[in-house]
């Protein structure tokens, strides 16, 4: 067969620092004749040097910046009355509808914007993403989440390696072990069956798994699928969530999934010694293998802890912590909880967006045009927060982890080569379900601080409920408000309307809406663990488009190492005054001060003993 080429890495325009020498490599797949969907990649290296160019210093940049002052004298009063310019602001693609036309932007900006993703070399980042080159380069890794949900025959090199096999091998093993688990041939030691899953992790071990299963939690056909079990999730170090997490559970059928890498995560390991310890303690350390599963790939670890290596479900280094929950971390104790199936739903809605991403042109590109109006927002028009405002209940998980992957992904103050950024990157994520939102914080985002907001809401809800003699049914009020807030941050209400209205004038001021905030809303179909998966990959690509604009690493996260080092220093010296009496030591005049208050009471059991929280 002929060999398929993949393109050489594309040198990342927009960073201004001496010029230095970047490796750049082609990968030509090789079919083999016996296994064909496990070719070989040959990697053809050269040397080249890297820009010396920020973005902010290209004309598009520019051009936007002087763009701003004619954004500034219109209103979307204005703008929302040019039905050419709001038809061409609505995309759909699969079912989903972005209407993008409450942005402070006009068709013109949009122009601008995709001048700004050509001067930023958009295209040829994405494609050095999808050819697995080492686009994280402080950490010399590639960035492949797309591989964990592509189909068995699609080939991903990395390091000159097709993954996808190796991808499929473990989504093979969970499927297996799965099955076995839910239909009772796998069993713990005193023989009953394991109908209760606790799952041990935290970041993106935590934040994106328990999105996903709180959202399918309701869904009607994961439902049924779910029927009798449970899963928990325990992240927390706080022992409060240890207790929380035991209460009601019974060791002879609960089986409990860590989920670390290295198995060496502090706060993961932790947790996971005292379940090892409540399981132990009423089955016996024999019981261990039969109760606990790792999703790891430190087998020698995993084996020393007392977990059967072959009960050790792999990850890899391209698969960034927050960007896991289609590998291991989520697949598996979500096809424990829903079985495989319906996962596999997810997966295949995750990768139908990474197909658009990758092959639909920018102007109709969900992912693409979402990235480009946040850096917009942030960089231009100088809002630094995002509200992400889902009216569905069973999104109440999905804010918190966008928040971890925009924030751990772009709060970077340095460009990809080093240099101090001379603009803002990155935004403040936050949100919570529509209705509970208005009730919280939407206040402020109505007469306070602009900040653009996402809606995100269904056409179908997933519990349909219609009580007679009522107007309308449950969704049907609920969508109501997610079709009227929009407007109304947009429209405003002037004080000629109040005066129409015979508002006193005294309350004229604190009734005036200025309007012209900005927002978009995205519809979904329904939320089915298909649409689920949908939902995450054009947030995921819509933060990796964001980082590529402004010319940063969204695949590290060094911001999260410094405390880490700070806490095993005071952890040695609770250690040394808990067990010797030791004095406070080496620490500033504050530290000093709140730690020597805190150990000055006892930590309420002996510090050689196992005791276990109950509630």
């Amino acid at each position: 067969m002929d060999a398929v080429r993949f393109d050489p890495i594309r040198l990342q325009p927009g960073h201004l620092s001496r010029p230095r020498s970047h490796e750049r490599w082609r990968c030509e797949y090789t079919e083999s004749t016996s296994y064909p969907e496990r070719g070989s990649c040959v990697l053809v290296e050269e040397t080249v040097m890297a820009s010396t160019a920020l973005i902010c210093d290209t004309e598009p940049w520019k051009d936007l910046k002087e763009h701003i002052n004619v954004i500034e004298k219109t209103h979307l009063r204005d703008l929302m009355n040019d039905v050419d310019r709001c038809q061409s602001m609505m995309v759909e693609f699969d079912g989903i509808i972005l209407d993008y036309s409450r942005q402070r932007a006009h068709l013109d900006t949009m122009e601008k914007l995709f001048k700004l993703a050509e001067a930023a070399d958009l295209r040829k980042k994405i494609d050095s993403m999808y050819n697995g080159e080492h686009i994280n380069s402080t950490e010399n890794r590639s960035v492949l989440h797309i591989a964990l949900r592509a189909p068995r025959d699609k080939v991903i090199c990395s390091d000159g390696k097709n993954v996808v096999p190796d991808v499929w091998d473990v989504l093979d093993k969970i499927k297996d072990f799965s099955d076995r688990v839910r239909s009772g041939s796998w069993v713990g030691a005193t023989g009953k069956a394991l109908k209760d899953v606790v799952a041990i992790g935290i970041g993106g071990s935590f934040l994106g798994p328990l999105f996903v299963h709180t959202a399918l939690q309701t869904d009607p056909e994961a439902a049924d699928c779910a029927n009798g079990r449970q899963l928990r999730f325990l992240a927390n170090v706080d022992p409060v969530d240890v207790a929380r997490n035991l209460k009601g559970l019974n060791p002879e059928t609960t089986l409990v999934v860590v989920v670390s890498k290295t198995f060496t995560t502090a706060e993961t390991m932790l947790n996971a010694r005292t379940m090892r310890e409540w399981i132990s303690t009423t089955l016996g350390a024999q019981a261990v293998a039969k109760h606990m599963v790792a999703v790891s790939t430190n087998l020698t670890l995993v084996e020393k802890f007392g977990i059967d290596p072959a009960n050790a479900f792999a990850f890899w280094d391209w698969v960034g912590g927050r960007y896991s929950v289609c590998s291991a971390v989520g697949v598996l104790p979500l096809s424990l909880q829903y079985g495989f199936p319906i996962v596999e739903k997810f997966l295949k809605g995750a990768s139908n967006i990474d197909n658009h991403f990758y092959s639909t042109s920018f102007e109709r590109n969900l992912p693409v045009l979402l990235g480009l109006l946040s850096v917009w927002n942030v960089t231009f028009l100088g809002y630094p927060a995002r509200a992400i405002l889902p009216y569905a209940q069973a999104l109440e998980k999905f804010a918190p982890h966008i928040q971890q992957v925009s924030m751990e992904s772009n709060g970077k103050g340095v460009s990809i080569d080093g240099v101090p950024l001379p603009y803002e990157a990155g935004e403040i994520d936050f949100g919570e379900p529509g209705t509970n939102g208005q009730h919280s914080f939407y206040q402020l985002i109505h007469q306070g601080r602009v900040i653009p907001c996402d809606f995100i809401g269904s056409i179908k809800s997933q519990q349909p409920i219609y009580l007679k003699g009522e107007v309308v049914s449950n969704h049907d009020e609920l969508m109501s408000n997610f079709f009227a807030q929009p407007d109304a941050l947009a429209y405003g209400k002037s004080p000629e309307q109040l005066l129409h209205e015979n508002v006193p004038d005294h309350l004229i001021p604190h009734k005036t809406f200025s309007g012209n905030r900005p927002s978009l809303s995205l519809l979904l179909p329904s939320l089915d663990a298909y649409n689920v998966g949908q939902l995450l990959a054009i947030y995921e690509h819509r933060i990796a488009v964001e980082g590529f604009i402004w010319g940063i690493n969204s695949f590290d996260q060094w911001g999260v190492e410094l405390g880490k080092v700070l806490a095993t220093q005071v952890r040695k010296q609770l250690h040394l005054s808990r067990t010797e009496g030791g004095p406070v030591q080496g620490f500033n005049f504050s530290t000093t001060t709140l730690l020597t208050k805190y150990l000055e009471v006892e930590p309420g059991n002996p510090s050689d003993s196992n005791e276990l929280p109950r509630l």
